[in-house]
């Protein structure tokens, strides 16, 4: 069975492409709704949308492959995002990054067995006056520690969200 862009989906992507001088400028805001409906953006997702923009099933996919904030697979419901770059690392992220993968149990491109958390690294999130950082989710998490990573574990495991206390 193929797979069928949902009938809100089509509504708010015509919205979404009327904001944009051509059609196929709205590609990342309608993966984002893509990946919002389902938590990830599947292959027969990608195929789907080159055909609702008429555009080339190898743009939409080097889209979602260049990106890292596209899951390409389901996620954990707090993706954890270690930035790599040369700030972070030299502020620790090395260490942040091992601690995680001792406290989940999990490697990067892993989802702990109740799905709660996604491990990955990116290259870099842009953040790099406020290194190290982990973007979870769209939240960045900045200027981090072993004390306030363990801190942020607890609230997301308790189902605290640390941004909105």
């Amino acid at each position: 069975m193929s797979f069928k862009l949902s009938e809100e989906f089509k509504t708010k992507a015509a919205h979404i492409c009327a904001r944009y001088p051509r059609r196929d400028a709205a590609l990342i805001p309608l993966l984002l709704e893509l990946q919002a409906e389902a938590g990830f953006v599947a292959e027969e997702a990608m195929d789907a949308l080159a055909q609702y923009l008429e555009l080339p099933y190898s743009r939409v996919k080097a889209v979602v492959t260049f990106y890292t904030m596209f899951n390409r697979a389901p996620a954990g419901k707090y993706h954890l995002q270690v930035c790599r770059n040369i700030s972070c690392h030299m502020a620790g992220a090395p260490g942040l990054l091992a601690r995680l993968r001792g406290k989940l149990g999990i490697a990067e491109g892993e989802t702990t067995k109740d799905g709660l958390f996604t491990l990955s690294t990116v290259e870099c999130l842009g953040a790099c006056g406020s290194a190290p950082v982990i973007q979870v989710n769209e939240d960045y998490f900045e200027n981090l520690d072993e004390m306030k990573l363990d801190s942020l574990l607890e609230d997301l495991r308790h189902g605290k969200h640390p941004l909105k206390r």
